[in-house]
C-alpha cells in the first residue's frame, strides 16, 4: 500500500532551485534509500515532507491526505518523524529524558512518557546509557539517541538524514541491523546516506537525486549498473567493484 507520495514537488530559494518536479512513491513497510551528491536537494526534500518548508508547487500525500499547509508538529502527530544530519541532544539532560521529549508528542503523562522511552531504549539497545548526560555521549551515541527520540514519537514513516555519518565500520553494521529490526516492527524508512555499501545492503529501492531532480529509481542492482548513476554520483570505481 502506498504510504507516502510526492508529485512534481518543487522548491526554490531565490535563484537557487533546490528541488524540481520531484516524484516518489514510498510503499508501506519498505526501506527506500535517497542518495546523491552534496547539494542535490536531499535534506531540502526531507524538510518539505516534514513541513519545515512549504513547497512552491506540487503535492505531498501521506496516507492519501495532503500535508501541504501543515505544521511540523502536526506532521509528527500524523506519524512522520525524522532525524537530522547534525544531532542536537539536550546536553544537560539524561538520555532517558531526551527520549521522553519525543514520547511527550503522544502523551502528557510523565509516567507514560518514561515507560515509552524505556521501551524504545531497550529496543535500540541503549538502555545501559539511560542515565548518561547528553554532553557525555560519543558521536555514535548521539546518532542512536537521535534515532531513539524519533522512534519515541511512534512514527509510521521515519526519515533518516545521514544517520550513519561519523560512525566506524563496525558501528555501521550494527546500525544496519537495528534499522532492519525497526522495519520489522512495521515502520517504513526513507534513508539519506552516502555510505553506498550500507545503502545497497539495506534498501529495497534507491532513488538517486541530482541537482534537485530524480535522476533514476530502481533496485540497488539497477542503480549500481546504470550509466547515469555512475556518471553523476557512484563513479567508475564503484561500478567496477
Amino acid at each position: 500500500m502506498r504510504l507516502l507520495a510526492l508529485g512534481r514537488l518543487s522548491k526554490s530559494f531565490g535563484g537557487l532551485v533546490a528541488v524540481q518536479d520531484f516524484d516518489i512513491r514510498v510503499e508501506e513497510g519498505k526501506i527506500v534509500g535517497l542518495i546523491g551528491p552534496n547539494g542535490a536537494g536531499k535534506t531540502t526534500l526531507f524538510n518539505l515532507i516534514a513541513c519545515f518548508y512549504a513547497p512552491d508547487s506540487g503535492r505531498i500525500l501521506f496516507q492519501e491526505k495532503s500535508l501541504i499547509g501543515m505544521k511540523p508538529y502536526q506532521v509528527c502527530a500524523w506519524g512522520i518523524a525524522r532525524t537530522f544530519q547534525v544531532t542536537k541532544p539536550f546536553v544537560n539532560n539524561t538520555v532517558l529524558e531526551n527520549v521522553m521529549v519525543g514520547a511527550f508528542s503522544r502523551t502528557r503523562s510523565a509516567k507514560e512518557a518514561r515507560g515509552k522511552a524505556l521501551e524504545i531504549l531497550e529496543m535500540v539497545e541503549f538502555s545501559d546509557r539511560r542515565d548518561v548526560l547528553g554532553q557525555e555521549l560519543t558521536t555514535a551515541d548521539h546518532k542512536r539517541l537521535e534515532l531513539a527520540r524519533a522512534l519515541a514519537t511512534m512514527p509510521k514513516v521515519l526519515l533518516l538524514d545521514e544517520v550513519m555519518a561519523g560512525l566506524n565500520p563496525i558501528e555501521k553494521v550494527h546500525l544496519v541491523d537495528l534499522l532492519r529490526k525497526i522495519r520489522s516492527q512495521g515502520i517504513t524508512l526513507v534513508v539519506v546516506e552516502h555510505d553506498m555499501k550500507a545503502v545497497m545492503s539495506l534498501c529495497e529501492r534507491i532513488v538517486l537525486m541530482h541537482r534537485g531532480r530524480k535522476l533514476i529509481e530502481g533496485t540497488p542492482q539497477e542503480v549500481a549498473n546504470d550509466p547515469q548513476a555512475i556518471a553523476a554520483y557512484l563513479g567508475e570505481e564503484y561500478a567496477a567493484a
